[in-house]
Order: structure tokens, then sequence, then C-alpha cells
């Protein structure tokens, strides 16, 4: 059996997105000498990073303040008009900008590809001596005796379907580190392990979490306005009885990103969010903008939409979560790079400080203070009662009394609104309560079928390797999944990847197309039975996001 090889460094940072990067560039602006690993399951940085993306400057900001000179990509395009749609069916009423809550402004915030940003930011990363590995997931989180984080372990390669090892098998390396950051972004693998393990959620509330779809489309110059921002909220989803929105951002080189956010405490089992999207696209003001372009990449992310409430304890002996891992999205302002990255640099500068007094493997309570006193906690606490006003009493009344907090909470007051959490599996009703919803077929223009949508993706897994997807009863999903909820996973899944097969005279089969895996994570947060576990596939497997 092949050894193990083992790196040991200061800190090794669990995640290449913004959160993990500016945590790293922070750590060596501290101390140059500090050696620093970042791990990325994606083939490349930002491989696997998607988001719509309006990006608040504040901790871009305070981490490199020079940045908008230093050939930035998200500087191309600052926001120049921002628009609120409420639609129906047919029309759409524009919000006026007066009645928004001045924490809904996107002045002086820039739209780009958030994907291109983290590539940028693991350049600047690399300057200063961070070693940056894309094409290594983090598998295992190692401990010491006393129970503290001591590192990870990368995930073996070259193990085929069977188990077995193949030619090129080498097994994964032992990263051993004082500190090790999660930074794995929504719904992690190893960041639900922590939570566990150390039960962090033990004084907040479950995260919840929203599906988002998004779309790039070149379309035709005429249409396109740099920097205009609109964000939508009403129809589809309106006759669906569940709630989320659209967002349309002209970005550069006449590019519009698209996309549908659908939250995921939906009760009816036949709600399809990809399928919501491709209905959206139809609305008659949006479909005008994108007929005569082309579609030209796809992709879905899950998004903590749990809020303040919902953030966990953050520091537990020898690591700590940081951005998504933790949960700090605004979800009114649909934003959360700014937010993710500080936490990152909050987290540098305690880890910083307690190397520096000869500190190893300790609990980081000074980041967890330090953030709940942060300008992160102010943002958050501000928009905390949006979510809860809209999951508690609807899209029309809940906008408006969220709107109203918003408002109120400018002054220092708010609204007494409460409501526990209910995870999101937690919320889906038996089949036999709701009706089949029939959705339009595609018409291959403007809206198009899950599988065509997954090439634009443009996944892949190697061949012959171990399903990432993991099922713990196939007996259970067969005899409830599919009997008692009508099989959900065949349409929460943004990409195709599991079907229910019959054939005749035999049982239904659970066939799961693991190679289709977009990595979303819906199916870890939506099964009704928390029966499917989402695991790291082969380095550098999934998407391969281009400008996303």
């Amino acid at each position: 059996m092949s050894e193990r090889e083992s790196m040991p460094v200061d800190v090794v940072i669990v995640g290449g997105g913004v959160a993990g990067l500016s945590a790293a560039i922070r750590l060596k602006q501290l101390n140059e000498d500090c050696e620093v690993v970042v791990l990325e399951k994606g083939s490349e940085i930002g491989a696997h990073i998607l988001s719509g993306a309006v990006v608040d400057p504040k901790a871009l900001d305070e981490l490199l303040p020079e940045w908008r000179d230093m050939d930035c990509p998200m500087a191309q395009t600052p926001v120049t008009e921002n628009l609120h749609w409420m639609l129906s069916k047919g029309g759409k009423t524009s919000l006026p900008h007066l009645l928004m809550p001045p924490l809904m402004s996107n002045s002086g915030c820039y739209t780009g590809s958030l994907a291109n940003l983290a590539r940028w930011l693991a350049e600047q990363a690399e300057a200063l001596g961070v070693m940056v590995f894309p094409g290594f997931p983090a598998s295992e989180v190692m401990f010491a005796q006393d129970g503290a984080v001591t590192g990870v372990i990368t995930q073996d390669m070259g193990v085929a379907a069977d188990g077995s090892h193949k030619a090129d098998y080498q097994p994964g390396m032992e990263i051993e580190a004082k500190y090790t950051l999660f930074a794995e972004g929504a719904r992690g693998n190893l960041t639900k392990k922590m939570k566990a393990r150390f039960d962090l959620e033990a004084d907040c509330q479950p995260q919840v979490y929203g599906l988002g779809i998004k779309e790039l489309w070149d379309i035709d110059p005429d249409k396109h306005v740099p920097g205009k921002v609109v964000h939508t909220q009403g129809w589809p989803l309106s006759e669906s009885d569940t709630w989320g929105g659209g967002f349309i951002y002209h970005q550069a080189a006449g590019q519009v990103a698209i996309g549908f956010v659908t939250a995921l405490d939906y009760k009816n089992p036949y709600v399809s969010p990809f399928q919501e999207f491709q209905r959206w696209k139809h609305h008659p003001d949006i479909r005008e903008m994108l007929e005569g372009g082309k579609r030209v990449a796809y992709g879905a992310r899950a998004i903590n939409e749990g809020g303040w409430q919902s953030v966990p304890k953050l520091a537990f002996p020898g690591g700590a979560l940081i951005g998504c891992a933790a949960g700090f999205v605004n979800v009114p302002r649909i934003k959360g790079s700014h937010t993710a990255m500080k936490s990152g640099m909050l987290a540098a500068e305690s880890v910083a400080a307690a190397l520096a007094e000869g500190r190893e493997h300790t609990e980081l309570a000074d980041y967890d203070a330090s953030l709940r006193n942060s300008w992160i906690a102010d943002e958050l606490k501000k928009v905390r009662n949006a979510q809860p006003a809209v999951a508690k009493y609807g899209g029309d009344i809940g906008t408006v009394l969220a709107g109203a907090d918003m408002w109120m909470r400018t002054l220092k007051i708010g609204l007494p609104i409460s409501m526990k959490h209910h995870r999101d599996y937690e919320v889906l009703q038996r089949a036999d309560l709701h009706q089949p919803i029939a959705y339009p077929k595609p018409d291959g223009e403007i809206s198009f079928d899950r599988l065509t949508s997954v090439s634009y993706s443009f996944t892949n897994h190697a061949e012959d390797q171990r399903n990432h997807l993991l099922v713990e009863d196939m007996d259970l999903q067969r005899e409830s999944e599919l009997g008692v909820y009508a099989g959900p996973s065949t349409r929460y899944c943004p990409a195709g990847v599991y079907e229910w097969v019959r054939e005749d005279g035999e049982e239904p089969k659970f066939v799961i197309n693991s190679q289709n895996c977009v990595h979303c994570k819906t199916c870890d947060i939506k099964d009704p039975n928390q029966n499917i576990e989402w695991t790291t596939p082969e380095g550098g497997g999934g998407p391969n996001y281009p400008n996303m």
C-alpha cells in the first residue's frame, strides 16, 4: 500500500474562492514568511466559481486599495443603473428607486465575473508567495489526540469505480497545518463535518438555501447597456407557491449574465427550479432582450439564505469557517462576496496573531468575536428579517414587510418578525398533497433542456472513478423519495444527474449520472430523507466555468 506524503505548512486554506484567497493574501501581508497553501478542487482557480455578480468593493478596498489600477477585471464595469421589477405573467411594475431601502443601493458597486476576480486574486496571492494548488480537493480532516484539527488529506487519485487502484493511482497528500481555514463555499462537505463534530450550530438557526441557476449570453449590441442591473421577483414563482427571483446584469464585452434563484424551502415536490428559470426567460421583457442573442455558458450553485441568525460558531481548535462555508450572504442584496472576503481577512488577522505568539491548533476565539463586532455583523443584522418575512408571509406581503423593516432599521428600530428556520428538506410535503406542474417544452432558442444546458457548463469528470454522490439506503430511496415524494431528485437537480428508470417486471432503479454533476449541492440539501451525500470527486472534476 502506498504511503502518503506529508507537507507541513503554517496554514492550509480549503477552497480557492474569494474568501480563501483574501485570507491567504492578508496572511502574507501580515507575515511574508508565513507558509500558506490554498487547495482548490476545481481544475483551475475560478473553475467552480459561479455568482451573478454585483460586487460591493468594500472589502476589496481594504485588502488591496489600489485594485482599480491593477488590471483587476472587476473594475471594467461599474453599475450605472439599478432597477427592480415586480413581474406578472405578461407585464411588470418597476419599483421607484426612492421606495427602495438605502441598504439595497448598488451605488459604487461593480458587475462582472466572480470567477475572473478569483483568478486575479490568485495571481496576487501567488506573487506574495502563497502556494495555490488547483485540482486538489481536500477529502478528509486530520485531528490530534486532543481533537484539534491538524490539517487535511487531499483526494486519492486513480481510484476506479469499483474501488480498485488503477495504474496511475496516487494516494492523497497530508497537508499538516498549524491552522486550517475552511472556505469551501455553501454546503461544503468538510464544513458539514466540522459543524457536526464541534456542534457549531448549537446556538443558531439552521442554514437554509436557494438554488441559483445562471446563464451567460452574448446579446445584440443595440440592447446592451453596460452596468445596467435589474432584479425581478413575482412571476413565475408566484404560480408555484414558492419564492425567489431573477437577475439581469449587463457586463463587459457585450455580455449579459442572467439568473434565477429559487428558495429551496418549497413544499411542492413537483417544483423544478430549472424549469422555473426557463419559464422566467419567456417573460416578454426578458425574452425581447435575449432574442437575437446566443447563450454561451450555464451553471448552478446553492446559495446561503439563512442570514445573520444562521451564522454558526466560527472557530474551533485548530480551524475556522470563513466565507460562504459559514454563510454571510446578504439575501435581499443578493451579495456575499464582500462579506466573504472580509471574513477571510479577519480570520487571517487572528491566525497571524496566534502564530506570532507561538500558538498552534488553538481555538481562534478572537476571530469569532471580531467578526461579530465587524461591519459584516452590522450589515447582516439590518436585513435579518428580510428572508423570514418573505418565507413566512409570501412574496407580496413579505416583500412589503421586509422593505418596511429595512427602512426602519436605518432608524435603529425594526419589526418584531421572528420565525424558526426549518431545514429545507423538512419542509417538503408528500406528493399526494400536490398536483404535478405542467412546464412548457423548451424552444431551443430562449429556453433549453437540462442535458444541453450542462454541456455549456463544460463539466468533466474522469471516466471510471468512484461515484461521488453516495446513497446510504437504496431501499429507503425507492420507498420514500420515489414512493412518497414522487422522485423530487429528478426535478430539483439542475444537471439531470438523477433518474428513476423502470423496466418491465423490475423494481424502479435509481440511476445516478454523476458525470453530469455541476457541484451545486442541491441533492445534499433537499433530499427528503438526507439519504444522499455529496462528496469530492477526483481532482479537477466538475464544471469548468468560463467568465462566470
